[in-house]
């Protein structure tokens, strides 16, 4: 089983770039994140094309917004509203052999680094903090499960460009770092990306688009990930991160993570 997943930016007006993923990569699954359109308006058909006839997506107007398509048959499966907020950030599937597939969008959570005087960067600390409780309340159900999404932390030291200077920078601070690894830690989740790629290699997933060239500055952050739980340890195969997508006119700013699986759909 491949696996992809992407924070999009804007799924129509990055379709082209989709059917270029698909065409190069050959997915059975694809997970994204920010398509930015409500359900009505999604660009279904450009998938359904591509083989795609099973999928679940939950979107809303400019913002946010995660979607999961699969070449066969997929159940949707029911999630906490998460932090109070319909705002569209948790999709999770399961796919015809059982495996659950959760696709995330955590808060990016602003730019100051501050509960008390960010009520966005409070919303991101508390919306971890419910996937950890919520994730080790299932934890002796031992179930095969694949998660993946922007969860917009960076946790490792190699995951950043510059641990130093990103220390106090949304993202990479310390505390968002401890909640990420409780989230980690509630369900032994493995993280599936430093498994193939171990550090001390830098690996990133994401790129300012305030670089006139991402490529020679290379400022990356790992934003982007993808978990197994240890009833799946077996099944992980390999990993990439997409970098020719990321270098296409008018990318997203993230590129896409691709995943292996010794796993028959």
């Amino acid at each position: 089983m491949r696996l992809v997943t992407w924070n999009i930016n804007s799924v129509r007006a990055r379709l082209a770039h989709a059917d270029h993923l698909i065409e190069k990569h050959n997915p059975d699954v694809i997970c994204l994140q920010e398509t930015k359109v409500t359900d009505n308006e999604f660009p279904l058909k450009s998938f359904i094309k591509q083989g795609f006839e099973h999928f679940e997506i939950s979107g809303q107007k400019s913002y946010n917004g995660v979607a999961i398509f699969s070449r066969t048959p997929i159940e949707k499966i029911e999630a906490p509203l998460w932090c109070k907020k319909d705002d569209k950030r948790h999709l999770a599937v399961k796919l015809a052999d059982g495996t659950i597939v959760h696709n995330f969008y955590v808060p990016a959570g602003g730019d100051v680094p501050d509960p008390e005087q960010n009520d966005k960067f409070a919303h991101k600390l508390t919306f971890m903090k419910e996937m950890k409780d919520w994730f080790a309340a299932q934890k002796s159900e031992n179930k095969g499960m694949i998660l993946v999404g922007d969860l917009n932390v960076a946790p490792l030291e190699n995951d950043v460009w510059s641990h130093k200077q990103l220390l106090k920078i949304v993202s990479h601070t310390p505390i968002e770092v401890d909640h990420l690894n409780d989230v980690m830690a509630s369900h032994d989740w493995i993280d599936m990306m430093r498994h193939i790629i171990p550090e001390p290699e830098r690996l990133y997933s994401w790129w300012s688009y305030r670089a006139r060239d991402w490529k020679k500055s290379n400022k990356g952050r790992r934003l982007d990930h993808v978990w197994v739980t240890p009833a799946l340890k077996d099944s992980m195969k390999d990993m990439f991160v997409d970098l020719d997508i990321r270098d296409l006119e008018k990318p997203s700013d993230h590129a896409p993570v691709i995943a292996d699986f010794n796993l028959a759909l």
